[in-house]
């Protein structure tokens, strides 16, 4: 009973799900945080607003050196266990993990567990991060100690209310002592040592390698000097506050109030010191003579230096985890705020006062035009914003030109420097990120529309400014000159309001309405030819595929080669390299499959050369099925790669049906044996009437998956190509056929391979092992070595590196929609003797978004 009560509870400790709850745990202590601070947070502003901006500013100033110094403590501790890190990622680990410390338990010791991902990038041992996070954790609470001492005692003397800081003191004394005795006694093997291993033997090699290392004292010596200039850097924006609040600074109650801040943090089990802080320090600085309300200002003040800076840059620091990203879909978002904003600029009143302003530089008139230059300017993005988003190169141009000449009208219109300060951020944003706006317009198409738009546009302007100019009086109740008759068209073109037109037949509103209309057809058709693609692709003509057949029988050395070289691939074939690239075009994206088919020694050369033509086409190129021994020509080219699925290969030298891990297989072997199921191999040509069956058998397939035949790195029923393939069938009784394979070529050495294997809804299980083992023992007879099973999607992925591996992976093993990829592993990893990893290698995390749509465009027949 004891024994089923273990058991039972071990099963539900495994279905609990640890991470999860630990997530939620982090989430709601973070609503419970910001809940419980935010009368500090509202007080914020009015103490800033209060303070002296000088003083403010050079605190901002110094809180960036103090981080800066963080930063330079963790170089020097990885220096000092004979590790190297840059300053830059010294930077982000101090910043994420200051951020995960305010909502750990112990937060100060336990983020140092913490470990980001650029970390593990950086080909650093994990041995040597714990090393170097042990030492910057230890030299932190030593320099607490170091300058505290003299602060301290100093201060006891002086003040009475200082004895509880004095043991505040004492315990950190006492734990530095204890860390130092179970460093040391790890090291020698002392008695913390042999306790440790007496009751977790296990752990011996671990802690062996943690605490094996030799410390460089001059590196030792710049961390404990780092971590003192810190300190000095707290006390320096305790007195900069006081500053700031106006009142007569204490350079005492500045080195006091910050020892007595830092230890509450240091010895505070939970939040960093939550409220203790604040509590303890406007205390002691009211004991040194201030008013209550001067020591809050001061400690809030001090709080925001030290503490909410920080913490916002470490929400930065996580953010810029998806910069690409945010890059990509910012400028779009806020073209389109832009346009709203120039619009809505127009609608409202300008400020009077700039408005004086500006007319004693400006004349009037020129304030009129920039407004009707801002409301096309708004119409404009708010359609450009769309197609940015496609990564359109015309897009891109007409944004970037737009915003410019947006700052320059919102100043010219009534100095509006927010709107143009908007307008400016987003041309920079536009500038930062030019390179990913790629996918052409169709040139002969723009042309049309251009010239389409500017006939239309003088076509309607002699049009309307003739009928303007001869309308009775009657329909406006306005006699036109000619130079009201042509402002009136223009304006009714531009789509824009006029207030000084007014109709007031029915005759004048139908005239206006169909100058609108032809204005709205000519701006419509004019951006369509401009947002249209333009994908110059070549044909898959007869000599092309006549080289890339020669290409693949030299180098080709993969199942999935046998592809390239299909009907629904073009070929780009190198005119300096031998060898050939096969890819689909969907969505603007340029899908290859795999690889370039050459030497080695081209590859990168033929991929580099491809990323160039891509660029001519205005296409993004994604590789897809790429083996990761390949990655390696990728990150050259530094794209980004994402596992896809594992492909299962079997070795067949040592194959055989007999044994007791076999039983299984004999067993539905001699099951379909007995009733009447036969199993042959039928070398090529196939009969008319064979083809047929297997269509047949084919049909009845799709029908009950329900799926839909698919292409591009698999084959579909085609019975000219399999008239000319070895076939593996498995016949009942009555000689119907049962179920098919089809062997294609494999251009892997020593590797065979299948494309299709179906069989009909009433087939007996055991068919499909029938199959593969006919093939298994045809290869050996062939003398080959392995068998390719295929890929198995979104599997395999034990470890995810991004978030996007982290969505499939949960998608596998959670979502009933993939549940019969489980299945498909499941059959393939009963002959699999080694899984590699495939992998889709892309250029930005946005195209994320967009490839899978793409993928499934090339992929349909």
């Amino acid at each position: 009973m004891p024994f089923e009560k273990k058991i039972l509870s071990a099963a539900f400790l495994r279905k609990l799900h640890w991470k999860e709850m630990l997530a939620l745990l982090f989430i709601l202590l973070a609503i419970y945080f910001f809940r419980s601070q935010r009368h500090e947070l509202k007080s914020l502003v009015p103490a800033i607003e209060r303070a002296d901006r000088v003083w403010v500013m050079i605190g901002v100033a110094i809180t960036g050196v103090y981080i800066l110094l963080q930063a330079l403590m963790y170089v020097f501790s990885f220096r000092a266990v004979g590790s190297r890190l840059s300053t830059y990622l010294g930077t982000e680990l101090f910043l994420k993990r200051n951020l995960l410390s305010v909502f750990l338990p112990a937060g100060g010791i336990s983020s140092l567990a913490y470990v980001p991902q650029s970390l593990r990038r950086a080909q650093l041992h994990k041995q040597q991060i714990h090393q170097a996070s042990g030492i910057y954790g230890f030299i932190g609470i030593l320099s607490v100690f170091l300058v505290g001492i003299p602060v301290v005692m100093y201060a006891m003397l002086h003040t009475g209310s200082m004895k509880d800081a004095g043991w505040g003191l004492a315990a950190i004394c006492v734990l530095l002592g204890m860390v130092v005795g179970l460093v040391r006694s790890m090291q020698t093997k002392g008695k913390a040592y042999q306790l440790l291993i007496r009751y977790f033997p296990a752990t011996a090699h671990k802690v062996d390698e943690m605490f094996t290392f030799r410390l460089s004292l001059p590196s030792f010596t710049y961390t404990v000097l780092a971590s003192v200039l810190i300190e000095v850097a707290g006390v320096a924006h305790l007195y900069l506050s006081m500053l700031a609040t106006g009142v007569t600074p204490s350079l005492e109650a500045a080195c006091v109030g910050y020892i007595v801040a830092t230890i509450f943090l240091i010895i505070s089990p939970f939040l960093r010191g939550l409220g203790a802080i604040e509590l303890s320090l406007a205390y002691l600085l009211s004991n040194y003579g201030y008013s209550t309300l001067e020591a809050l200002e001061i400690t809030l003040l001090f709080r925001l230096f030290e503490f909410w800076l920080p913490l916002a840059a470490g929400m930065v620091a996580f953010a810029l985890k998806g910069r690409d990203l945010v890059l990509r879909l910012l400028p779009p978002i806020l073209i389109f705020l832009l346009g709203m904003v120039n619009i809505f600029s127009v609608l409202t009143p300008p400020l009077a006062y700039r408005m004086h302003l500006l007319r004693a530089y400006i004349p009037g008139t020129s304030i009129h035009a920039s407004n009707l230059l801002v409301v096309f300017s708004g119409l404009v993005l708010l359609v450009t914003a769309t197609f940015l988003f496609r990564g359109l190169r015309s897009a891109w141009i007409v944004a970037l030109s737009v915003s410019l000449i947006s700052v320059l009208g919102h100043i010219g219109k009534a100095l509006d420097y927010e709107e143009a300060s908007l307008a400016l951020v987003t041309s920079i944003l536009l500038l930062i990120t030019a390179r990913q706006y790629r996918v052409k317009s169709n040139p002969q198409l723009v042309n049309i529309g251009v010239v389409t738009a500017v006939a239309t546009f003088l076509l309607v302007l002699f049009f309307g400014t003739i009928g303007f100019y001869f309308l009775n009086v009657r329909h406006f109740g306005i006699d036109f000159t000619l130079q009201q008759s042509l402002r009136h068209a223009f304006h009714c073109f531009m789509l824009l309001e006029d207030d000084g037109l007014q109709p007031v037949t029915r005759f004048a509103r139908e005239f206006m309405s169909a100058i609108r209309v032809l204005g709205v057809s000519s701006w419509a058709f004019l951006f369509y030819t401009i947002i249209r693609p333009y994908l110059h692709v070549s044909e898959h003509n007869n000599s092309s595929a006549e080289k890339a057949r020669f290409y693949l029988s030299q180098y080709g050395d993969s199942p999935m080669d046998y592809f390239k070289v299909g009907d629904d691939k073009i070929l780009y074939v190198s005119d300096q390299y031998e060898g050939f690239i096969a890819y689909r075009v969907a969505s603007s994206f340029a899908i290859v499959l795999e690889e370039p088919v050459c030497s080695e020694d081209n590859k990168l050369l033929l991929l580099e050369e491809f990323e160039q033509q891509c660029k001519k086409m205005g296409l993004r190129p994604a590789f897809y099925r790429v083996d990761e021994d390949s990655t390696y020509y990728f990150s050259q080219l530094k794209k980004k790669k994402m596992l896809i699925g594992q492909e299962a290969i079997m070795d067949i030298r040592d194959f055989t049906l007999s044994g007791k891990d076999k039983k299984s297989l004999r067993n539905a072997l001699n099951s379909l044996a007995n009733k009447g199921y036969v199993t042959r191999l039928h070398a090529a040509p196939q009969s008319a009437a064979m083809l047929s069956d297997l269509k047949e058998v084919s049909d009845e397939w799709l029908e009950q998956y329900e799926v839909k035949e698919m292409t591009f790195s698999q084959g579909l029923f085609d019975a000219e190509a399999m008239r000319d393939q070895d076939v593996i069938t498995v016949t009942d009784a009555d000689g119907k056929t049962a179920a098919f394979l089809n062997i294609i070529p494999d251009y892997a050495p020593g590797e065979c391979t299948y494309d299709l294997i179906r069989k009909r809804t009433n087939a007996p299980g055991g068919v499909m092992d029938a199959l593969i083992i006919a093939l298994i023992q045809d290869a050996q007879a062939k003398g080959l070595h392995y068998l390719n099973l295929g890929m198995v999607p979104m599997s395999g992925i034990s470890q995810p590196e991004n978030t996007a591996e982290k969505m499939v992976k949960y998608a596998y093993e959670k979502l009933r929609f993939f549940r019969h990829y489980q299945g498909l592993r499941e059959f393939k990893d009963k002959y699999a003797t080694m899984w590699t990893n495939k992998y889709l290698i892309y250029e930005h995390d946005f195209d994320l978004i967009q490839l899978p749509a793409a993928l499934s465009k090339v992929m349909q027949p």
